[in-house]
This record gives C-alpha cells, sequence and structure tokens, in this order.
C-alpha cells in the first residue's frame, strides 16, 4: 500500500506546543537543573521539544530522564515486541541505580566457567559474597518496562519506524523526524535528538557522524529438558577459541526457561554460523536434546564514534558505540549513557525552558561521559588485543581467571562499576607475573607488554 503522507505538529521555533506531563516518581532519576548557565535564549510560551530515537535501555533512559526533568519528550520505538541477541547480564549495581524490580530477573547466577580452547574449565566466581549474583533477564522483558516506566513519567511513545532525520539549515530552526506508522508517513519537528538507535543508528548518518567496524553477534534461545535446564540453574559459562570465535568468545547464559548460546565477532562476519556450530559442538554434552526456539543475529559496535555530538543531536548507547571490547558489556552503558545524556539536556535547558546548542551538549554530556569511562573502554580494548588474538593468548586468559584476587578485583569493578580497592603487593605481582609470561611466551612484543603496564 502506498504510503500517504501526513504532517504531524511540524512547528516553528517561537510556535507554543504542549508541555509535556512531569508527575513525580520515587523511581525517576534524580537531577540538578541549571548546574551551569545556557547562552541561548528562553523559550516563550512552551518547553524544550526533544526526540528519542530508539526504545532501548539506552533510549528509554533518556526520555525517562528528560520528561522528569520538564521536557517535552517524543520516545520512537518501531518494535516493541522484539530485541536484539544479547547475553542479558546485569551487573548488580544497575538493579539499584535504575530501580530495576526483582521480577524481571531471570537468574541469579552465583557461578561462572571460563573454558580455554584445550577445554580447561576454570571456576569463575569463588570470590562472590553470600548476597552477590549476576542477575540474568531477557532484553525484550527490560526494555518494555523501561519504556512503560518512561511513559509513565510523562514521555511520549511513537510506536513507528524513523526513516531519516532532517537536519536545518539555521541553528535555531527545528529538526524534523520523518517517519511512517499505521501505514501512513508523519513528521515531527523538535529542538533536540537524541540517537538511540543501535549500531546501524539513521540518526548518526543524518548528522554524517562518521562510521565504525562493527561486530555481529549471533544468538540461539534453546529451551532444553528439564534435567538438563538444572545444570544451568545458577551457572553462566563462557568459551574462548578459534573453534568459536576468532576475536571474541561464545557464551552459554541461563534465562527463564531456556538458555542462550551464542557467539560474536568482527574479523570474520561471514563465519559467524561456523563459529555458531563451534559453541554448539563444545556444549554439545550440555545442551543436547535441545529445541531451538528463536534464532537472533544483529550488529554489535567495536569502539566509539568519533564524533557523538553534532548541533543539537546526541548519540548514545550503541548507536555512539558504547560497547566495552574484552567483555562486550553494552546494557548498562546504554541506559547510563541515556540518563547522563537526558539529564545534560534538562540542565543546559534548566529544566526545558530555554534552547540549547551543541556546546551544551559537549559540555554537560560527552566531557561527563569521557571523564568517567574512556579509560575503561580503552584499558578493554587492549586486553581483548592482547588475549583474544590467538588461542595461546586464551589460554593464558583462562589460567589467570583461576587466580582469587583476579576473581575479586575483576567482580568487585564490573558488579559495582567502580574500582575495586586492591593490594599493591599483589597488584604488582600479578602484573609483572603476567607480562612476563606473555612476553615470554611470544604473545606480545615489548612495546605493548610497557602499554599494558602503564594502565595497570
Amino acid at each position: 500500500m502506498a504510503l500517504q503522507f501526513q504532517c504531524l505538529q511540524v512547528f516553528s521555533p517561537l510556535s507554543p506546543v504542549a508541555t509535556a506531563r512531569s508527575p513525580s516518581s520515587s523511581r525517576s532519576p534524580s537531577l540538578v537543573i541549571a548546574s551551569s548557565k545556557s547562552h541561548t535564549a528562553p523559550l516563550l510560551g512552551r518547553k524544550l521539544r526533544a526526540a528519542v530515537i530508539g526504545g532501548g535501555p539506552a533510549g528509554s533512559s533518556a526520555a525517562e530522564a528528560l520528561a522528569a526533568g520538564g521536557v517535552e519528550t517524543y520516545l520512537f520505538e518501531r518494535s516493541p515486541s522484539s530485541a536484539k541477541p544479547c547475553g542479558g547480564a546485569l551487573p548488580l549495581c544497575m538493579l539499584s541505580e535504575f530501580d530495576i524490580p526483582a521480577h524481571l530477573i531471570d537468574r541469579h547466577v552465583t557461578r561462572m566457567k571460563i573454558i580455554s580452547p584445550s577445554n580447561i574449565a576454570v571456576d569463575f566466581g569463588k570470590t562472590l559474597k553470600a548476597h552477590e549474583f549476576i542477575p540474568m533477564l531477557r532484553r525484550e522483558v527490560l526494555d518494555s518496562f523501561l519504556r512503560a516506566r518512561a511513559q509513565s513519567i510523562g514521555a511520549n511513545i511513537i510506536h513507528g519506524l524513523v526513516l531519516n532525520l532532517e537536519v536545518p539549515a539555521s541553528s535555531n530552526a527545528p529538526y524534523v523526524v520523518h517517519y511512517t506508522t499505521e501505514n501512513s508517513m508523519r513528521s515531527l519537528a523538535v529542538d533536540v535528538v537524541i540517537g538511540a538507535d543501535g549500531a546501524n543508528s539513521r540518526v548518526a548518518k543524518s548528522i554524517d557522524a562518521g562510521g565504525y567496524t562493527c561486530a555481529i553477534a549471533f544468538q540461539e534461545r534453546i529451551k532444553l529438558p528439564e534435567e538438563k535446564m538444572e545444570y544451568y540453574e545458577n551457572l553462566a559459562e563462557m568459551y574462548v577459541g578459534n573453534d568459536v570465535s576468532p576475536d571474541f568468545y561464545a557464551w552459554v547464559f541461563p534465562k527463564c526457561d531456556h538458555v542462550a548460546v551464542g557467539t560474536g565477532t568482527v574479523c570474520s562476519k561471514q563465519d559467524i554460523k561456523q563459529y555458531q556450530r563451534g559453541i554448539r559442538e563444545r556444549a554439545k554434552s550440555k545442551i543436547s536434546g535441545g529445541k531451538v526456539i528463536k534464532v537472533e543475529a544483529h550488529p554489535i559496535p567495536e569502539h566509539p564514534r568519533a564524533r557523538r555530538v553534532i548541533g543539537r543531536v546526541a548519540l548514545v548507547g550503541d548507536a555512539a558505540g558504547y560497547v566495552t571490547k574484552c567483555s562486550g558489556e553494552g546494557i548498562y552503558f546504554a541506559a547510563k549513557s541515556g540518563r547522563m545524556c537526558g539529564e545534560a539536556v534538562v540542565r543546559a535547558s534548566e529544566g526545558g525552558e530555554r534552547m540549547i546548542g551543541e556546546r551544551d551538549l559537549k559540555r554537560e554530556y560527552l566531557r561527563e561521559w569521557d571523564a568517567k569511562y574512556v579509560g575503561t573502554f580503552r584499558f578493554l580494548d587492549l586486553l581483548q588485543r592482547v588475549f583474544y588474538g590467538d588461542n595461546a593468548g586464551r589460554e593464558a586468559l583462562v589460567e589467570m581467571c583461576g587466580n582469587e584476587y583476579v576473581q575479586r578485583m575483576t567482580f568487585e569493578s564490573y558488579l559495582y562499576k567502580k574500582l575495586a580497592e586492591g593490594n599493591r603487593v599483589e597488584d604488582a605481582k600479578l602484573m609483572w607475573n603476567t607480562i612476563g609470561s606473555l612476553v615470554k611466551c611470544g604473545i606480545v612484543g615489548r612495546r605493548e607488554s610497557d602499554s599494558i603496564a602503564a594502565f595497570l
């Protein structure tokens, strides 16, 4: 059916529009308005209007922060019932920081195994305290909850596919979002746009944010016989080796009534199904007899984009490239970047009362994000290059993971998203033993070992 074009409230910057609702909620992010004065003019008779493209953790968290802070907010989501392939692991701190209710959690993982190319398995979780666990959930459940919460705060949800973003010719003209919904084409004019539309972001393309390398993640959800599902009651497995991925890891993660079995790669995307067969073969004895109930594939960004703020447009989550190397973690950083960006818009606009500009977004959002997380992303990038490059490096990684000091430092940093308090003697011993072993085996050269030492 041919699409019929309709204009939806395309407005000039001075025309009055309805303000967003902003009911109080104990679950809304705390906002500090007007941390620094804006040099832009106040808006007369209306509130700042923002479009958030993409309804995953990044977009929903941004929309919630915007709506709670008094900005008129529109959240676009094209496929409310779907979700990208994702292991579904959250850091423990995210439950309290983002008020994730307990009933959304499928599994409390307290045991983790990492399996080397030669099938040496190391129990990676011996240092977890009695109250600590890795929450496992399904992305479609989490995403739906976060969107509904943003809507309850005052965000307007639009179920539609964004086709393109029309960038204004002048600095004070509106951006126009062109989208389709219910077999018709529509448009919405806004002051600010937050792109949270994933690795293949159309928002990023519209503002010429630059390309980046993407990996591909492939995952099968497999329903196991009851007796085999019991094995994965509170256990997650990670596999490394050339047979499952040349530059990443493969996984078997438990869900509510099934397991997610998947892998990823950036350098051999055309062979992803071969690597999926590899992980199924490695885990064969534990997943045989299972029935595949869903197959998923999705691109995953390999590094942050060079340009994440242009004009009055900001990128967050996968659209910005916020997925860590080595671990492949993205959910927390997506939600965190979305919330930080939404709060930045609220601060810069003084609660939606003033227009904002590129300098405001860079100061309030980008500078804060980079100061907090850029070191983490660079360090994990280095670790991936060192340990995931060949099977010798992967064997060294698994051996190192058997060290309880390594486990304690890793889990404290991952679960609580803050630098764990270490022991200087143990740190020095671990650093030099690791570097010496890698150099001796010819896995890294002297220049790379110096880089690792500098980071550690």
